[in-house]
């Protein structure tokens, strides 16, 4: 019997068994699910504020170049906090490797932490819209990286974002009839509460083609 939604959707999961039920319902995502690799199960960051700073400083960078940025930038300051990051003068910032946008949106993300405007600590109380509203109105933070942010910094279970271009292109890939729009919405929608789980199979999906092909991609994108 396929597992029920559970009752509270945006509390992380402790486990996959429930949710993998749940999207194999779906007979093409089913095949995709059969062939990929045990995803690890998600957990909170214990540090908010920080975790969006790395995916940030990590944008549009390969995983080795973000790493070493942002590793410049906490060895510089003794640490990713918003306190160093405001006394941090913007050209040394830009020293370390980040570009001038990434500056400007590293010190308001710093300045909402320290201000108030945004409540770091209690962002895992908010719905996930809440969070997005509470953070996209700092310069540099679309609604992409907050998505991002819901689903590897917060856990969030039930996330997809149709601002992804490899989720867009996988879905074209695995349901060619649908046209992009609102019947490729409803089908995203029959994944809920678990479609943070579908992206990341999608991601996984994208990645193990490439390996095929002679690339290598991580299967998470953050």
């Amino acid at each position: 019997m396929t597992a029920a939604p559970p009752d509270a959707p945006f509390q992380p999961l402790t486990d996959h068994a429930g949710a993998l039920a749940w999207l194999a319902r779906d007979p093409v995502l089913a095949e995709v699910l059969a062939r990929a690799q045990p995803l690890p199960v998600l957990t909170p960051t214990p540090d908010p504020f920080g975790t969006l700073i790395r995916s940030v400083v990590g944008q549009q960078l390969s995983t080795k170049a973000a790493a070493s940025i942002h590793a410049r930038v906490e060895g510089a300051l003794g640490g990713v906090a918003p306190e160093p990051l405001l006394r941090a003068a913007p050209e040394d910032l830009r020293a370390l490797g980040l570009s001038w946008a990434k500056v400007r949106t590293v010190r308001a993300l710093a300045d909402a932490a320290l201000s108030g405007q945004v409540d770091f600590a209690h962002l895992a109380a908010l719905l996930d819209e809440e969070v997005i509203t509470a953070l996209t109105p700092l310069p540099g933070i679309g609604r992409w990286t907050v998505e991002m942010f819901l689903m590897f910094g917060l856990a969030r279970p039930d996330v997809f974002s149709f601002g992804d271009l490899v989720l867009r292109q996988g879905l074209l890939r695995l349901y060619p009839d649908l046209a992009p729009g609102p019947t490729q919405a409803e089908r995203v929608a029959s994944w809920s509460p678990y479609r943070t789980l579908a992206a990341r199979t999608l991601w996984a999906e994208a990645a193990r083609l490439r390996q095929g092909a002679g690339g290598l991609s991580p299967s998470d994108p953050l």
